[in-house]
């Protein structure tokens, strides 16, 4: 009897006490959370090659297929042409190759859990189509279409969903976020500060992206790095880079995002660098070097892999190799 008289005043007391409990426990939750990533150190990389893709391949679309697969995409040639080759790949070597319905560049992919899709492109002119990559024949079939035509854009998913950043129509620099899954129509879900082009995009803490660098409206490259929040719409700035960079590629590992080579507003600006952005905190580090100064490369997660493969260095040579990042001892 009194446990009960004792609980109905706890009751009694009430509901805001509980509410304001359980809003502070979520606090302290949120605040511990932070903690643990801002205490964590990330990994420097080293790079260890694995083989060479059949030709020399720089601005591919590119997405992981599951297990330790991934696929390749169009792209420009060593000519500077572009292809509509598609490679399915894994850690070891090209298993097998196909085509897209026709040649295109400027593309991006992501593999959501239905298969791997590419996003937009250009060749003569932009493309509004997605595409979703056959990984048995490695061709390509229509699976949607983007809110409008968009090549240079950057790509990566959350669980199902994938989001295209930023891109240009032909005339405008985009600064749209644009959410798409297999069997929806793809909408815009939120807006950047600024176009970009050619940016860096990576899964970020509880379902944010972390979008990097890229080109502004100016021609210059950008050094903001922001979160984007595909819930709210919203985007503030989490870090800002040494040096501006576009063209470059990024992943996440842990609470880490790492950003991967890239350039500046000059084509022949590449770097080989590699930085760790702490996406608590937003503390950067440096965290490796490519074995060579290198822009346009495809830069993934496959499985517990990070992928890096074909790209172009400062002096314009178009590369065909294929590598994987190691933490370093």
């Amino acid at each position: 009897m009194a446990l009960f008289v004792v609980l109905l005043l706890v009751a009694g007391c009430g509901g805001s006490s509980a509410s304001s409990s359980s809003s502070g426990s979520a606090s302290r939750q949120r605040a511990e959370r932070r903690a643990r990533a801002a205490a964590a150190r990330p990994d420097v990389f080293v790079f260890r090659h694995l083989y060479s893709l059949p030709a020399p391949l720089r601005d591919p679309a590119f997405a992981a297929l599951g297990g330790s697969r991934f696929v390749l995409a169009g792209g420009l040639s060593a000519a500077d042409v572009s292809t509509d080759e598609v490679d399915i790949a894994d850690l070891h070597r090209v298993v097998r190759s196909g085509t897209l319905p026709a040649a295109q560049h400027d593309a991006q992919g992501a593999g959501l859990p239905s298969g791997a899709y590419v996003f937009g492109g250009g060749n003569a002119s932009e493309y509004d189509h997605i595409y979703k990559i056959n990984a048995a024949s490695a061709t390509a079939s229509t699976a949607g279409r983007l809110p409008t035509v968009a090549s240079d854009v950057a790509v990566t998913q959350v669980g199902s969903t994938a989001y295209v950043v930023g891109g240009y129509d032909g005339t405008r620099w985009l600064n749209t976020v644009v959410a798409w899954s297999p069997g929806h129509g793809a909408r815009v879900v939120g807006h950047l500060p600024l176009g970009l082009r050619y940016a860096a995009v990576t899964p970020g803490p509880i379902g944010q992206l972390v979008v990097i660098g890229g080109t502004t409206p100016s021609g210059g490259a950008s050094r903001s790095v922001f979160i984007f929040n595909p819930a709210t719409g919203h985007s503030r700035v989490l870090a800002t880079l040494r040096r501006p960079v576009t063209h470059a590629g990024a992943v996440t590992v842990g609470n880490f995002a790492y950003l991967i080579g890239g350039r500046s507003a000059s084509s022949t600006g590449q770097t080989s660098s590699i930085w760790s952005i702490n996406t608590a905190t937003g503390k950067l580090r440096a965290a490796g070097h490519l074995p060579a100064a290198t822009s346009d490369a495809a830069v993934l997660r496959v499985g517990n892999a990070v992928i890096v493969a074909g790209g172009q260095t400062s002096r314009g040579v178009t590369l065909a190799e294929v590598g994987r990042l190691i933490p370093a001892p």
